[in-house]
């Protein structure tokens, strides 16, 4: 049970009054209550209001689930069904308020996310906000006044913080390395794990972040129709053969058309998205790129990162690739290849995604438990058809993966059983031979599903 947290009662005026006077709800400050418990008033206040908007249907995010783990006495099936979340129009750039505005006065079950709006306040004073939900927007106080009084809700703005919950698109390696913003969020977020206590509006933050990156993600991947996915360590050495065969494997899957995706790190995962990038290149390019690179192993040594950035400079105009690294891993360098990132704070939810998306196959290179874990839950998604369809999996390194090391694929066949993907694994160690595989076994539909 929270600190100031009762059974659900609705808000009081008076509460809304003092909420918007210290700034807790709907002031551009919300610093003071990055820690619930410096304020046990605002706290209880805040949830009975998120718990309103629940009821309402105006709030249906990971983060607000999280919420309400905490507080142990609400469930979904104690309130009435929520009217409309799945049909909210979302805005989430300023031009597309701008054409709403000059058509539309009632803007019921639209969600508006992220937005200054400021500059166009002259607007916000001609809509009716009654059944609008306001999601970190800046506005000022005379608009402010004007959406609660015309029946709007404005869910705050987080401040103080290193990264932006509401953000509407994936990151890109330069701005994580700005500042060094990635290690400064890192930090941010690993200081809480060690000390074993999240706040929870810096929980709720970190998992209104992560579904605004799922949303930026499902943006990025309408340009794509065959994702392939390249798992593996991150301790992979550059100088080491296999890294070259990762490479080669990733260049060839981007030259046939297939959108690279990895875990976004060092080792397998750079040598994916370096392979992906070099597809734009000649043999000559993609061999310099491997010399220069080899020449530093250890990704905590100094000059590791310079070097990417050195034949990034020598080999630009890449062909595009996907990372999907974490912070939970952040100890380990956002790699420097790939031309979109979407990092994630929820390891788990980052882990089961990256697999899902991979719908034209993953290939597994050398790796150790993280790894190994990937193997399973890919082939879990396959065994039971969590995403519609099932993909290739293809093991790089035949001793590696040796029935009397480490047996995974030989396990998945005892497992598969006479199903589908039985026929969808493949160990091999030829990097023409994996490509072919991946191109001869496209995503299979079962018409009937299958059944556990």
């Amino acid at each position: 049970m929270l600190l100031g947290i009762r059974p659900y009662q609705p808000a009081t005026p008076a509460q809304f009054t003092r909420l918007e006077r210290t700034g807790a709800l709907i002031g551009d400050d919300f610093e003071s209550f990055a820690d619930p418990t410096s304020s046990p008033y605002a706290t209880g206040v805040i949830t009975t209001l998120l718990r309103q908007q629940c009821k309402a249907g105006n709030l249906e995010t990971p983060g607000f689930s999280l919420l309400t783990n905490h507080t142990g006495n609400m469930s979904r099936a104690d309130h009435t069904e929520p009217t409309s979340t799945t049909d909210c129009a979302e805005i989430t750039e300023v031009d597309a308020f701008l054409a709403r505005a000059e058509i539309e006065t009632s803007w019921k079950d639209v969600v508006v996310r992220g937005l200054d709006l400021r500059p166009v306040d002259q607007h916000v004073h001609t809509i009716d906000w009654n059944g609008v939900t306001l999601l970190g927007c800046e506005l000022h106080p005379d608009a402010r006044r004007h959406v609660r009084d015309t029946g709007g809700v404005l869910f705050p703005r987080f401040d103080d913080l290193p990264y932006r919950p509401w953000r509407r698109t994936l990151y890109s390696v330069a701005e994580l390395a700005t500042n060094d913003l990635d290690r400064a969020i890192y930090e941010h977020q690993h200081g809480f794990r060690v000390r074993g206590d999240v706040p929870i509006l810096e929980a709720l933050a970190q998992r209104i972040h992560d579904h605004a990156i799922d949303r930026a993600l499902d943006d990025h991947l309408n340009r794509f129709d065959q994702v392939v996915a390249i798992m593996g360590g991150h301790s992979l050495a550059r100088s080491a053969p296999t890294y070259r065969t990762v490479a080669t494997v990733a260049r060839q899957l981007a030259t046939a058309g297939y959108h690279v995706v990895t875990g976004g790190g060092p080792g397998a995962m750079e040598a994916g998205n370096l392979g992906a990038w070099m597809a734009a290149h000649d043999d000559a390019a993609f061999d310099d790129a491997l010399a220069s690179l080899a020449t530093i192993d250890d990704y905590s040594a100094p000059g590791y990162m310079e070097l990417a950035d050195d034949v990034l400079a020598r080999h630009p105009d890449g062909v595009e690739s996907l990372a999907i690294p974490t912070w939970f891993y952040g100890h380990e360098p956002t790699n420097a290849f790939a031309t979109a990132v979407a990092k994630y704070f929820s390891n788990s939810i980052r882990e089961d995604g990256l697999l899902a998306i991979a719908t034209h196959g993953v290939v597994y290179t050398p790796g150790a438990a993280g790894t190994v874990q990937e193997v399973f839950m890919d082939a879990t998604q396959n065994h039971y058809v969590t995403f519609d369809v099932i993909s290739p999996m293809v093991f790089l390194d035949s001793a590696y993966w040796a029935d009397d090391r480490l047996a995974a694929p030989l396990l998945l066949r005892q497992l598969a059983g006479e199903r589908p993907y039985a026929e969808m694994v493949a160990v091999l160690d030829d990097a023409d031979a994996i490509v072919e595989f991946i191109r001869n076994h496209p995503p299979v539909d079962p018409a009937d599903g299958l059944n556990g």
